[in-house]
């Protein structure tokens, strides 16, 4: 028995070594040359098994370079659009789907024979890596994009009179970017090209469908059945359906709730606020000689828009007792009494009175001008800006032509007579001891101006500024006559001392002489319209002292004036009397005849 398996066993090695010996000769007859892909190994389609690395890479090269200026045709939402892969920079990576098949049958000896026979019979497909210029192609899906898209329609309602119809919604649909970028790239970098492609989409659903707006629908009809009544100070207000249908706002864009709103409700709510409101009244201040009281704040009533919407709409909603309550707010004043008794405005800090003349437009803008900084309240610590205060002088906001000094010359422009009004608040912030932030003298000497107090003013670069630095608001006001005007700074009196010292006006040189011939004047005759003023210069030094006597500031401001031409005006010049010329004597002339 032994003996017998022995034997067994021996054979059995003997088969199975046999087997292995076949299967080793089989493997090298189909192992061939390591040099050449597999048969059976294609690569985007295309055989290339047999062929030496090298050379497939060539053939693939070949027709992946003949496509490159052939467009592929893709089609999306009934549209067609023609792509060249040299376009999007497409570009498929062939040396490295090479290297790939020859992966697929490599190997030592047999094993690579067995590999090969692997692939013979079953095949092998190789897809190359592919790189594209993403900016193009994202551009290009854009564009696809903004022609195939199509955004959905949500389900509303609309009124028709009165009568409230359901529209139902429709579906959307847009292009699939993502899935759409990979069609394209693999679709441009193939070598094997059929038909349009078929760029994928996909449906965008409605944000509110029909069935949603169902409850909305009733209601809307509901609160149309009939009348509701509106009930303030006492008195009921019948709203018709015919007066309530255009301030409901019937739901749309997804929306589902219904509501008072649109033009037309903003439009009927101002109107019906407008029966019940009270204006509210700021606090003001009343001015008693040389000291100020508060003239107290109103509060105002007006109507809570939302809330009486709300009222009205579930009135609306109701089948019994259809009566909505008007609600109303308190309207606070800009300023309340008690905030105007903390500003510590009771007596004056500071004032000043010019005298004015001139044309009459002149007195107008004096008058203009001296309303817009009027009632001027400037907070504790913050600078009042002139030009700030009044804005731009402008024919639109009534200011007339008046002469001016523009360049150092008398002209006529917009505003003049404005630096009447500045050169005055500028004395009042002077003698108020207040901080000047800036000031400019005018460029010629005005007589009737405080010698070097003057201040010009030009919207929007030349400006008087002056800072409050009394702890407290001040308040700037002015009266305005036909011949005079004061500026007055109201605040907690702070019992400073201004002591100002003005300097001589001091003449630089002569004015400058200005000729023109007057043909009416007699000869030599010489008339001065204008003497003329030199160049000038002054200064005025001021010194504030507290309460105590303590001085808390010192500052000198120095002014220079342009010279201003002597007119003259001179007759034309005496003509020449010519005196007669004497003809030169003509030669004797003798004639002698020969016989």
């Amino acid at each position: 028995m032994a003996v017998l398996r022995s034997r067994l066993g021996r054979k059995l090695l003997l088969l199975l070594a046999a087997i292995a010996g076949a299967g080793i000769v089989l493997g090298l007859v189909f192992a061939g040359s390591p040099t050449r892909l597999a048969e059976g190994v294609r690569i985007d389609g295309v055989g290339v098994g047999g062929l030496q690395a090298g050379d497939a890479r060539a053939l693939l090269e070949r027709r992946s370079a003949a496509l490159a200026h052939r467009p592929v045709v893709f089609v999306a939402g009934g549209q067609r659009f023609r792509i060249a892969p040299v376009t999007l920079g497409v570009e498929p990576n062939w040396a490295a789907a090479v290297d790939v098949a020859q992966r697929q049958g490599d190997g030592f000896g047999p094993l690579r024979g067995f590999r090969r026979i692997n692939v013979e019979f079953f095949g092998a497909d190789v897809t190359p890596p592919v790189s594209v210029l993403r900016g193009p192609l994202e551009y290009k899906l854009r564009q696809i994009a903004k022609e195939v898209d199509r955004p959905p329609r949500a389900a509303a309602l609309v009124r028709h009179g009165l009568r409230i119809a359901v529209v139902a919604g429709r579906a959307g649909r847009a292009l699939d970017r993502k899935a759409a970028a990979d069609v394209v790239v693999r679709a441009l970098s193939s070598l094997r090209r059929s038909g349009p492609v078929q760029l994928p989409l996909r449906s965008v659903p409605p944000r509110a469908t029909a069935s949603r707006l169902s409850p909305a629908a009733r209601q809307a009809r509901l609160a149309l059945s009939g009348p509701v009544l509106l009930e303030f100070h006492k008195t009921l207000l019948r709203l018709t359906p015919q007066v309530l249908a255009p301030l409901l706002q019937l739901p749309s864009d997804g929306e589902n709730a219904l509501h008072l709103g649109g033009p037309a409700a903003e439009r009927w709510f101002v109107r019906f606020g407008r029966r019940l409101e009270q204006s509210a009244r700021a606090a003001t201040f009343a001015v008693h000689g040389d000291s100020v009281e508060v003239v107290p704040s109103r509060a105002g009533l007006g109507l809570d828009t939302a809330r009486t919407a709300r009222a009205i709409l579930a009135a609306a909603l109701r089948r019994t007792n259809r009566v909505a309550h008007v609600a109303v707010e308190t309207v606070a004043p800009k300023l309340t009494t008690a905030a105007a008794r903390r500003m510590g405005i009771t007596g004056v800090v500071g004032s000043y009175t010019t005298e004015y003349g001139g044309i009459p437009n002149r007195i107008h803008n004096v008058q203009l001008v001296s309303h817009l900084v009027d009632d001027k309240l400037i907070a504790p610590g913050t600078t009042f800006s002139f030009n700030g205060a009044t804005g731009a002088r402008t024919a639109a906001r009534g200011f007339l032509e008046a002469p001016v000094i523009i360049d150092g010359e008398v002209t006529t422009g917009l505003g003049g007579g404005v630096c009447q009004v500045s050169t005055t608040v500028f004395n009042a912030a002077f003698e108020a001891g207040l901080p000047i932030v800036e000031r400019i003298n005018h460029a010629l000497y005005i007589s009737h101006y405080p010698q070097g107090r003057d201040a010009t003013v030009d919207y929007p670069d030349v400006d008087l500024q002056f800072r409050n630095d009394t702890g407290h608001w001040l308040l700037l006001r002015t009266s305005v006559g036909s011949l005079s005007l004061t500026v007055t700074l109201y605040g907690t009196p702070t019992g400073r001392k201004v002591v100002s010292t003005t300097s001589p006006l001091v003449a630089h040189g002569k004015p400058p002489l200005q000729r023109t011939v007057d043909r009416s004047l007699e000869p030599g005759q010489k008339v001065v319209d204008d003497p003329g003023v030199p160049a000038l210069t002054t200064s005025v030094s001021r010194d504030v002292y507290d309460a105590t006597g303590t001085l808390l500031d010192h500052d000198v401001w120095y002014s220079s004036y342009r010279a201003s031409p002597k007119l003259v005006r001179i007759g034309p010049p005496k003509k020449k009397v010519a005196k007669a010329k004497e003809k030169p004597q003509q030669p004797a002339t003798t004639t002698t005849r020969q016989s």
